[in-house]
């Protein structure tokens, strides 16, 4: 659930919030649910071995083109590997992979991001959002704060979080 914090329940337990497609939700907190940070990064920060997960839409001449960058910590290497379909828009996709390689080209920099079983090579645009993440806490979701919340839905309609990704600063997460 892609969102924005209206409230959190004094107790902290649950949030009220309010989807990208502008309806209510409460969406419950547990002592399981783990809490990061997306920060921005830049194209600097992508390195060859690097964890990277890209999405992207198709570009011309069948290439792909980034929509989005995210830098994966070292302790989160292995997330999602592989490369899939992506609820972005038709055709998107998801790689999840090491940087193998980085070239810059005439047309912008490309990736070619390698997962066990496959290697895909994607363009990115100089505007393409980069993001990484960060520990984060139930402190950081606050009123205003946008957020991505994942988990289980409940029998009344709300949503058990497992974990909430949190735009730091103000950033909405590009996910």
């Amino acid at each position: 659930m892609r969102a924005t914090v209206e409230s959190v329940a004094a107790d902290g337990a649950s949030l009220s919030l309010r989807t990208r497609g502008g309806d209510e939700r409460t969406v419950l907190v547990t002592p399981k649910t783990r809490f990061v940070l997306v920060a921005p990064a830049s194209l600097t920060d992508v390195k060859p071995g690097a964890f990277v997960g890209v999405a992207a839409t198709p570009g011309e001449a069948g290439q792909l083109k980034a929509v989005e960058v995210h830098i994966f910590p070292e302790s989160m290497r292995g997330t999602g590997e592989g490369s899939r379909p992506f609820d972005l828009g038709p055709g998107s996709t998801m790689t999840n992979g090491t940087v193998s390689a980085r070239v810059d080209a005439v047309k912008g920099p490309a990736l070619t991001v390698t997962y066990k079983g496959g290697e895909q090579t994607i363009v990115v645009d100089p505007k393409t959002p980069i993001v990484t993440f960060e520990p984060g806490a139930a402190t950081d979701v606050k009123p205003g704060a946008a957020i991505i919340a994942r988990g289980p839905r409940q029998a009344d309609g709300s949503v058990e979080a497992a974990f909430f990704l949190i735009g730091k600063d103000g950033l909405v997460p590009p996910m």
